[in-house]
């Protein structure tokens, strides 16, 4: 079994779905846990059940793509528990919109969110990593970067880049001891799934060879595993668990 004794784990997006589930799992595998969400209560209640199950866990506050609000955000974390060996960049943003009847400010949220933020907290946890030579960076990307989806151009186009980003920072930084990789997951049952048309959740099973969304806990155990020194060996990977949405 994994053990993260001793480790410090941010969590972003971790107020629901599946950041708050991989919060649960990494803190029960022994890290402490940073909940960083945008939801004040959320991202408490979050750390209030994780202290409940006997783990060390505060909640913090910041969008995760306005840098002074992160690095304040991580400055708590680092002061509640040393400096931050694992990274988990989760949060991001859906919906649909055919391209044409896109407006720029939706483009750019998308962009800000699922990509620019990836940019912002992975900076400011790398300096650390580097000066122990030991780090876990891993990223949320999607099934949708590989295969697209109609009405969805900007979501697909911010997880093709976090596959982008993942294994270039995942050259840079491999001689420091640190690894950077992602996971895509296909169609999970998170809240997400409730700002969806309802006509295109019914076509995604119907079209998912497993015919069902999954679940948070079919997720974490994958994330727990790039967390861990049994992620060695992965290195600017992706890992896929989608029902077979997508087959790579």
């Amino acid at each position: 079994m994994t053990d993260l004794s001793g480790k410090v784990a941010v969590v972003t997006g971790a107020g629901s779905g599946i950041g708050k589930g991989v919060a649960m799992t990494l803190g029960k595998a022994g890290a402490a846990i940073g909940v960083l969400d945008r939801n004040a209560a959320s991202a408490e209640a979050v750390a209030a059940g994780l202290r409940e199950a006997g783990v060390a866990a505060i909640a913090v506050v910041a969008d995760v793509a306005d840098v002074a609000m992160v690095e304040a955000a991580f400055a708590k974390v680092v002061a509640e528990f040393g400096e931050i060996d694992i990274l988990f960049n989760n949060a991001g943003i859906d919906n649909s919109v055919d391209l044409v009847d896109m407006e720029p400010d939706v483009w750019d949220e998308m962009i800000r969110v699922n990509l620019r933020s990836l940019y912002v907290c992975t900076r400011a946890v790398l300096p650390a990593m580097k000066r122990k030579g030991w780090g876990r960076i891993i990223n949320t990307a999607s099934q949708s970067a590989y295969k697209g989806a109609p009405g969805m151009v900007h979501y697909c186009a911010t997880k093709a880049g976090v596959l982008g980003f993942t294994r270039a920072l995942a050259y840079e930084v491999i001689g420091d001891g640190i690894t950077v990789n992602a996971i895509a997951p296909g169609p999970i049952d998170t809240p997400i799934k409730d700002t969806l048309p309802p006509e295109w959740v019914k076509a995604k099973v119907e079209g998912t060879p497993i015919r069902r969304f999954g679940t948070v806990d079919e997720v974490a155990p994958t994330v727990l595993l790039l967390a861990g020194d049994g992620g060695a060996y992965y290195v600017g990977a992706c890992l896929n668990m989608n029902g077979g949405d997508h087959m790579a």
